[in-house]
């Protein structure tokens, strides 16, 4: 007997070795993330394959943000389509936009669906939620971060696994998890935002498809294992960067302190300083970085850097030495 086609072998092997790294009893609830594209539908067929040999129950969570005419027939479409895999439960919840503060349109409908993703699995007793992010996703979401200078938190790219959340296709290009719909019959839905030039994704997918074709393919796996290696760096950092921060405690903290920090660790120790006083970590950026740092390297009596949550770092110079504080405008 001839086994399964080699894109469905692969999307079941990789949500196997997924469901094979949670430490849960038997007959725990693990939830597929379902938009109806071809990622996700792959990944609950894959679910709904693997979970029972896992001794796993297997449902489905699908998010009608309500943005487009026909999201609502979108999402009962999904849903029937994760019936027919026999997953349970399966879930359709309505989610909005976050609040403006949290960036552009992408980034607060990507918020408010994570939120409503996490209260259906709070609900439902999930220890777990699988998205279908692919490779192609994570060479995307590098290239996206090289086109705004970022760090190397931000090329480390989609993360694995952060809290309930898990990603087993990262490591698969789209072409497999589209070709696994093909082989077992289910009809993903073509979301016309994918092609929409407004959005800075679908024009990063434009730019690598122009790169594979003028450098030759393999673009999209290199930056995406550029990504793993940056997440072992930065996640090595950032350990670095919390013992500092916790060893200097509370401000005000000592300029000579400060300076005796590694660059690469001190930027980061700026952010946890900053949201240990009230700013809203996702909202400070580079620019405050550096322009705390400028308290500390480029010091020319300049006045105070204004900060997210209306806090303000200012250098502070007494007779026991300068110091850098992070406070509330009217202190």
């Amino acid at each position: 007997m001839s086994g399964p086609a080699r894109s469905v072998a692969a999307t079941r092997v990789a949500v196997r070795r997924c469901l094979s790294q949670l430490q849960v009893g038997p007959q725990e609830c693990v939830l597929a993330a379902v938009s109806g594209g071809a990622d996700s539908l792959a990944l609950a067929a894959a679910l709904a394959f693997e979970a029972p040999r896992a001794g796993l129950s297997a449902g489905a969570v699908l998010v009608d943000h309500g943005l487009q005419t026909e999201s609502a027939q979108v999402a009962e479409h999904a849903a029937d389509t994760c019936r027919s895999l026999r997953l349970e439960p399966v879930v359709v919840v309505s989610a909005t936009l976050a609040d403006e503060g949290s960036g552009g349109p992408e980034a607060r409908a990507r918020q408010g669906r994570y939120e409503a993703i996490e209260a259906v699995a709070e609900r439902t007793g999930a220890v777990a939620v699988l998205l279908g992010h692919t490779r192609d996703d994570q060479a995307e979401q590098v290239l996206l971060g090289l086109a705004r200078g970022s760090g190397a938190r931000s090329l480390a790219g989609i993360p694995p696994a952060r809290g309930l959340l898990r990603r087993p296709f990262l490591d698969l290009p789209r072409q497999v998890t589209e070709s696994a719909c093909a082989e077992q019959g289910l009809r993903p839905w073509q979301d016309p935002h994918n092609s929409d030039r407004r959005y800075a994704r679908v024009r990063a997918r434009a730019a690598l498809e122009l790169l594979e074709a003028d450098l030759g393919p393999g673009i999209g796996a290199a930056l995406a294992r550029s990504a793993s290696l940056l997440r072992d760096d930065a996640d090595a950092l950032d350990d670095l960067a919390a013992a500092a921060a916790d060893q200097l405690g509370p401000g005000p903290w000592p300029v000579t302190e400060l300076a005796e920090l590694a660059p690469a660790v001190r930027r980061r120790v700026w952010r946890l300083l900053a949201r240990a006083a009230g700013s809203p970590i996702a909202d400070v950026s580079a620019e405050h970085v550096e322009a705390l740092e400028g308290l500390l390297v480029r010091w020319r009596g300049q006045g105070g850097v204004a900060l997210p949550g209306g806090r303000v770092g200012v250098r502070v110079h007494a007779s026991g030495g300068a110091t850098v504080r992070i406070d509330s405008p009217a202190r």
